[in-house]
Protein backbone atom coordinates (compact mmCIF):
# COMPACT_ATOMS: atom_id res chain seq x y z
CA UNK A 1 0.00 0.00 0.00
CA UNK A 2 1.14 3.34 -0.95
CA UNK A 3 0.75 6.41 1.77
CA UNK A 4 1.81 10.32 0.62
CA UNK A 5 3.18 12.36 3.86
CA UNK A 6 5.31 15.75 4.02
CA UNK A 7 8.71 16.06 3.73
CA UNK A 8 11.52 18.87 3.93
CA UNK A 9 13.27 18.45 0.57
CA UNK A 10 16.37 20.74 1.16
CA UNK A 11 16.35 23.94 3.53
CA UNK A 12 12.86 25.80 2.97
CA UNK A 13 11.31 23.31 0.64
CA UNK A 14 8.37 21.49 1.50
CA UNK A 15 6.73 18.44 -0.81
CA UNK A 16 4.64 15.88 -0.79
CA UNK A 17 6.05 12.35 -1.39
CA UNK A 18 4.68 8.70 -1.89
CA UNK A 19 6.39 6.11 0.23
CA UNK A 20 5.63 2.27 0.91
CA UNK A 21 2.94 1.90 4.40
CA UNK A 22 4.89 -0.51 6.26
CA UNK A 23 2.34 -3.04 7.71
CA UNK A 24 2.22 -3.81 11.62
CA UNK A 25 4.55 -6.54 13.09
CA UNK A 26 4.33 -8.00 16.24
CA UNK A 27 3.44 -5.49 18.53
CA UNK A 28 2.57 -2.54 15.95
CA UNK A 29 -0.44 -0.80 15.25
CA UNK A 30 -1.33 0.67 11.52
CA UNK A 31 -2.93 4.09 12.11
CA UNK A 32 -4.94 6.11 9.05
CA UNK A 33 -3.73 9.75 9.83
CA UNK A 34 -6.91 12.18 10.33
CA UNK A 35 -4.99 15.35 12.10
CA UNK A 36 -1.86 16.14 12.29
CA UNK A 37 -0.64 19.89 14.45
CA UNK A 38 2.40 21.67 12.75
CA UNK A 39 4.88 22.81 15.44
CA UNK A 40 6.16 25.42 14.84
CA UNK A 41 9.03 26.60 16.45
CA UNK A 42 10.91 22.97 15.98
CA UNK A 43 9.35 22.41 12.29
CA UNK A 44 10.57 25.68 11.01
CA UNK A 45 13.86 25.81 12.77
CA UNK A 46 13.76 21.75 11.17
CA UNK A 47 13.07 23.50 7.26
CA UNK A 48 15.40 26.35 7.58
CA UNK A 49 18.31 24.40 9.42
CA UNK A 50 18.48 26.97 12.07
CA UNK A 51 21.22 26.52 14.68
CA UNK A 52 21.00 23.04 16.83
CA UNK A 53 18.62 20.93 13.98
CA UNK A 54 19.72 18.17 12.49
CA UNK A 55 20.36 20.30 8.98
CA UNK A 56 20.22 16.18 6.97
CA UNK A 57 17.72 16.72 3.99
CA UNK A 58 15.38 15.19 3.51
CA UNK A 59 13.50 15.11 6.27
CA UNK A 60 10.18 13.70 6.84
CA UNK A 61 8.16 16.19 9.22
CA UNK A 62 6.43 16.53 11.80
CA UNK A 63 5.36 14.69 15.50
CA UNK A 64 2.02 15.40 16.44
CA UNK A 65 -0.75 12.87 14.78
CA UNK A 66 -4.04 11.85 15.54
CA UNK A 67 -6.24 8.94 13.58
CA UNK A 68 -7.25 5.56 14.32
CA UNK A 69 -6.03 2.06 14.13
CA UNK A 70 -6.71 0.76 10.99
CA UNK A 71 -4.90 -2.58 11.78
CA UNK A 72 -3.32 -4.63 14.14
CA UNK A 73 -0.18 -6.52 14.29
CA UNK A 74 0.30 -9.63 15.98
CA UNK A 75 -0.01 -10.54 19.37
CA UNK A 76 -1.73 -6.70 20.12
CA UNK A 77 -3.99 -6.76 23.11
CA UNK A 78 -5.96 -3.72 24.85
CA UNK A 79 -6.40 -1.92 21.46
CA UNK A 80 -9.03 -2.55 18.50
CA UNK A 81 -9.87 -1.37 15.02
CA UNK A 82 -11.07 1.88 14.68
CA UNK A 83 -10.08 3.38 18.05
CA UNK A 84 -8.49 6.97 18.32
CA UNK A 85 -5.24 7.34 19.21
CA UNK A 86 -2.57 9.72 19.11
CA UNK A 87 1.66 9.42 18.65
CA UNK A 88 4.67 11.20 18.12
CA UNK A 89 5.01 9.96 14.08
CA UNK A 90 4.85 12.30 11.22
CA UNK A 91 2.89 14.08 8.74
CA UNK A 92 1.38 11.15 6.67
CA UNK A 93 -1.14 9.45 6.00
CA UNK A 94 -0.67 6.26 7.63
CA UNK A 95 1.81 5.61 10.89
CA UNK A 96 3.34 1.84 12.01
CA UNK A 97 3.95 2.31 15.83
CA UNK A 98 4.35 0.11 18.43
CA UNK A 99 1.97 -0.27 21.14
CA UNK A 100 4.09 1.25 23.93
CA UNK A 101 3.86 4.72 21.52
CA UNK A 102 0.29 5.15 21.28
CA UNK A 103 -2.60 6.92 23.33
CA UNK A 104 -5.86 6.43 23.62
CA UNK A 105 -8.38 9.63 22.67
CA UNK A 106 -11.10 9.75 25.27
CA UNK A 107 -14.10 9.47 23.90
CA UNK A 108 -15.83 12.77 24.59
CA UNK A 109 -12.83 14.54 23.45
CA UNK A 110 -12.66 15.88 19.47
CA UNK A 111 -9.61 15.25 17.29
CA UNK A 112 -8.89 17.82 16.65
CA UNK A 113 -8.12 18.70 20.47
CA UNK A 114 -6.23 15.73 21.28
CA UNK A 115 -4.02 16.71 17.91
CA UNK A 116 -2.35 18.80 20.90
CA UNK A 117 -1.44 16.14 22.80
CA UNK A 118 2.50 16.72 21.91
CA UNK A 119 2.99 20.42 22.68
CA UNK A 120 0.63 20.12 25.82
CA UNK A 121 3.40 17.11 27.35
CA UNK A 122 6.19 19.31 26.54
CA UNK A 123 4.11 22.31 28.41
CA UNK A 124 2.92 20.25 31.39
CA UNK A 125 6.86 19.39 31.81
CA UNK A 126 8.26 22.32 31.65
CA UNK A 127 5.79 24.11 33.89
CA UNK A 128 5.96 20.76 35.92
CA UNK A 129 9.79 21.38 36.55
CA UNK A 130 9.55 24.83 37.56
CA UNK A 131 8.01 23.79 40.78
CA UNK A 132 4.98 26.76 41.01
CA UNK A 133 3.81 27.69 44.03
CA UNK A 134 0.21 29.21 44.48
CA UNK A 135 0.73 32.65 44.85
CA UNK A 136 3.99 33.02 43.26
CA UNK A 137 4.52 35.38 40.28
CA UNK A 138 5.86 34.06 37.06
CA UNK A 139 6.51 35.07 33.58
CA UNK A 140 6.34 33.46 30.16
CA UNK A 141 8.59 34.86 27.05
CA UNK A 142 7.55 33.84 23.65
CA UNK A 143 3.71 33.24 23.01
CA UNK A 144 3.59 30.92 20.20
CA UNK A 145 1.49 27.83 20.79
CA UNK A 146 4.14 26.70 23.84
CA UNK A 147 4.17 29.96 25.25
CA UNK A 148 -0.02 30.51 24.77
CA UNK A 149 -0.19 26.89 26.68
CA UNK A 150 2.25 27.28 29.10
CA UNK A 151 0.85 30.37 30.13
CA UNK A 152 -3.02 28.60 30.70
CA UNK A 153 -0.62 25.66 32.66
CA UNK A 154 1.07 28.14 34.94
CA UNK A 155 -2.56 30.06 35.63
CA UNK A 156 -3.59 26.52 36.30
CA UNK A 157 -1.35 25.75 38.47
CA UNK A 158 -2.03 28.57 40.72
CA UNK A 159 0.61 31.49 39.37
CA UNK A 160 -0.24 34.88 40.39
CA UNK A 161 0.54 37.10 38.33
CA UNK A 162 0.55 35.30 35.27
CA UNK A 163 2.42 38.20 32.77
CA UNK A 164 3.46 36.89 29.08
CA UNK A 165 6.22 38.93 26.88
CA UNK A 166 6.20 38.58 22.89
CA UNK A 167 6.82 41.13 19.88
CA UNK A 168 3.72 40.10 17.85
CA UNK A 169 0.39 42.26 19.18
CA UNK A 170 -2.15 38.87 17.76
CA UNK A 171 -0.40 36.95 20.29
CA UNK A 172 -0.40 38.74 23.08
CA UNK A 173 -4.23 39.69 22.86
CA UNK A 174 -4.67 35.88 22.52
CA UNK A 175 -2.44 35.19 25.79
CA UNK A 176 -5.17 38.47 27.66
CA UNK A 177 -7.70 36.25 26.33
CA UNK A 178 -7.12 33.11 27.34
CA UNK A 179 -6.29 34.29 30.97
CA UNK A 180 -2.65 35.56 31.07
CA UNK A 181 -2.83 38.85 33.85
CA UNK A 182 -0.76 40.98 32.00
CA UNK A 183 1.02 40.36 28.49
CA UNK A 184 3.64 43.51 27.42
CA UNK A 185 5.49 43.98 24.08
CA UNK A 186 9.27 44.42 24.82
CA UNK A 187 10.02 46.43 21.55
CA UNK A 188 7.74 49.28 22.66
CA UNK A 189 7.65 48.77 26.67
CA UNK A 190 10.53 48.98 29.48
CA UNK A 191 9.12 45.41 30.77
CA UNK A 192 12.22 45.49 33.22
CA UNK A 193 10.23 48.15 35.23
CA UNK A 194 6.92 46.51 34.46
CA UNK A 195 7.59 42.96 35.72
CA UNK A 196 9.56 45.45 38.91
CA UNK A 197 6.30 47.27 39.04
CA UNK A 198 4.02 44.05 39.24
CA UNK A 199 6.47 41.58 41.47
CA UNK A 200 7.01 44.36 44.21
CA UNK A 201 10.30 45.62 43.01
CA UNK A 202 11.85 41.90 42.96
CA UNK A 203 11.10 40.29 39.66
CA UNK A 204 9.24 37.11 38.31
CA UNK A 205 9.53 34.48 41.28
CA UNK A 206 9.22 32.16 37.54
CA UNK A 207 10.40 32.32 34.43
CA UNK A 208 9.80 30.03 31.71
CA UNK A 209 11.48 31.15 28.11
CA UNK A 210 9.19 29.55 25.75
CA UNK A 211 10.41 31.33 22.29
CA UNK A 212 13.82 29.46 21.40
CA UNK A 213 15.70 33.10 20.68
CA UNK A 214 19.12 32.95 22.11
CA UNK A 215 18.66 36.69 22.78
CA UNK A 216 16.05 35.93 25.61
CA UNK A 217 17.79 33.71 27.56
CA UNK A 218 19.91 36.72 29.13
CA UNK A 219 16.09 38.40 29.40
CA UNK A 220 14.93 35.55 31.16
CA UNK A 221 17.74 36.28 33.61
CA UNK A 222 17.21 39.95 34.18
CA UNK A 223 13.74 39.43 34.85
CA UNK A 224 13.49 36.90 37.50
CA UNK A 225 14.30 37.88 40.87
CA UNK A 226 16.88 36.71 43.33
CA UNK A 227 16.58 33.10 44.01
CA UNK A 228 14.31 32.65 41.19
CA UNK A 229 14.10 29.78 38.65
CA UNK A 230 14.03 29.85 35.08
CA UNK A 231 12.91 27.24 33.05
CA UNK A 232 14.30 26.90 29.58
CA UNK A 233 11.56 25.28 27.63
CA UNK A 234 12.15 26.56 24.17
CA UNK A 235 15.05 24.92 22.23
CA UNK A 236 17.44 28.08 21.57
CA UNK A 237 18.48 27.82 17.86
CA UNK A 238 21.97 29.70 18.25
CA UNK A 239 24.57 30.11 21.19
CA UNK A 240 23.97 32.78 23.95
CA UNK A 241 26.90 34.55 25.63
CA UNK A 242 25.91 34.38 29.60
CA UNK A 243 28.09 36.19 32.08
CA UNK A 244 27.33 33.31 34.67
CA UNK A 245 28.80 35.56 37.93
CA UNK A 246 26.53 38.42 37.38
CA UNK A 247 23.38 37.46 36.07
CA UNK A 248 23.41 33.25 38.07
CA UNK A 249 25.77 32.60 40.23
CA UNK A 250 25.53 36.17 42.26
CA UNK A 251 21.55 36.09 42.78
CA UNK A 252 21.55 32.45 43.02
CA UNK A 253 19.22 31.76 40.26
CA UNK A 254 18.34 27.97 39.38
CA UNK A 255 18.48 27.48 35.61
CA UNK A 256 16.72 24.24 34.40
CA UNK A 257 17.01 22.71 31.44
CA UNK A 258 13.32 21.26 30.25
CA UNK A 259 13.46 19.37 26.97
CA UNK A 260 11.12 16.72 27.19
CA UNK A 261 13.72 14.37 26.25
CA UNK A 262 14.54 14.38 29.78
CA UNK A 263 11.15 12.78 31.39
CA UNK A 264 11.47 9.04 33.11
CA UNK A 265 10.58 6.34 30.89
CA UNK A 266 8.89 3.97 33.17
CA UNK A 267 7.80 5.61 36.57
CA UNK A 268 6.46 9.64 37.44
CA UNK A 269 8.20 11.55 40.50
CA UNK A 270 7.70 14.58 41.65
CA UNK A 271 8.95 17.23 39.11
CA UNK A 272 9.39 14.58 36.74
CA UNK A 273 6.61 12.59 34.69
CA UNK A 274 5.99 10.08 32.17
CA UNK A 275 5.51 11.42 28.53
CA UNK A 276 2.04 8.78 28.81
CA UNK A 277 1.35 10.42 32.50
CA UNK A 278 1.30 13.88 31.21
CA UNK A 279 -0.52 13.05 27.79
CA UNK A 280 -3.27 11.38 30.35
CA UNK A 281 -3.36 14.60 32.31
CA UNK A 282 -3.24 16.69 29.59
CA UNK A 283 -6.47 15.04 27.80
CA UNK A 284 -8.15 14.95 31.54
CA UNK A 285 -7.63 18.94 31.53
CA UNK A 286 -9.36 19.30 28.10
CA UNK A 287 -11.94 17.40 29.04
CA UNK A 288 -12.86 19.66 32.29
CA UNK A 289 -12.16 22.51 29.91
CA UNK A 290 -9.72 24.14 31.82
CA UNK A 291 -7.41 24.36 29.01
CA UNK A 292 -8.43 26.28 25.91
CA UNK A 293 -6.47 24.43 22.27
CA UNK A 294 -9.69 25.31 20.22
CA UNK A 295 -8.83 29.76 20.08
CA UNK A 296 -5.02 28.44 18.95
CA UNK A 297 -5.78 26.78 15.87
CA UNK A 298 -5.58 29.37 13.32
CA UNK A 299 -6.55 27.50 10.33
CA UNK A 300 -7.15 24.44 9.24
CA UNK A 301 -5.43 23.38 5.74
CA UNK A 302 -5.55 20.49 3.86
CA UNK A 303 -2.21 18.11 4.27
CA UNK A 304 -1.58 18.90 0.15
CA UNK A 305 -1.18 22.62 1.17
CA UNK A 306 1.28 22.08 3.73
CA UNK A 307 3.80 24.40 1.56
CA UNK A 308 1.13 27.04 2.31
CA UNK A 309 0.94 26.04 5.93
CA UNK A 310 4.88 26.66 6.25
CA UNK A 311 4.51 29.67 4.64
CA UNK A 312 1.94 31.23 6.78
CA UNK A 313 3.64 30.35 10.14
CA UNK A 314 6.88 32.31 8.55
CA UNK A 315 5.08 35.08 7.34
CA UNK A 316 2.14 35.63 9.69
CA UNK A 317 3.33 35.17 12.82
CA UNK A 318 1.05 37.90 14.51
CA UNK A 319 -2.14 36.25 12.78
CA UNK A 320 -1.15 32.78 12.71
CA UNK A 321 0.41 30.70 15.36
CA UNK A 322 -1.64 27.17 14.82
CA UNK A 323 -2.14 25.23 11.82
CA UNK A 324 -4.11 21.69 11.56
CA UNK A 325 -3.55 19.53 8.98
CA UNK A 326 -6.51 17.79 7.83
CA UNK A 327 -5.83 14.03 6.43
CA UNK A 328 -9.15 12.96 6.25
CA UNK A 329 -9.43 13.05 2.79
CA UNK A 330 -6.43 10.92 1.91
Amino acid sequence: MKGIRVVFRRPGIVELEEYDVKPPRSGEVLVKTLYTLISPGTELAFLYALPNTPRKFPMVAGYSNVGVIEELGRGVSGLEVGQAVVSWSPHASYVTVSTEKVFSVPEDLSLEEASFFALGAICLQGVRKGGVEIGESALVIGLGLVGQLTAQLLRLSGAVPVIGLDLYEGRLKLARKLGADYVFNPSKVDVEKEILRLTEGKGASLTIEASGSPEAVNLAFRLTRKLGRVVLLGSSRGETTVNFYRDIHRRGLHVIGAHVSTVPEVESFRYYWTLKDEIKTFFKLLKMRSLNVKDLISVKLSFRDAGEAYELLRKEKDRVIGVLLDWTSA
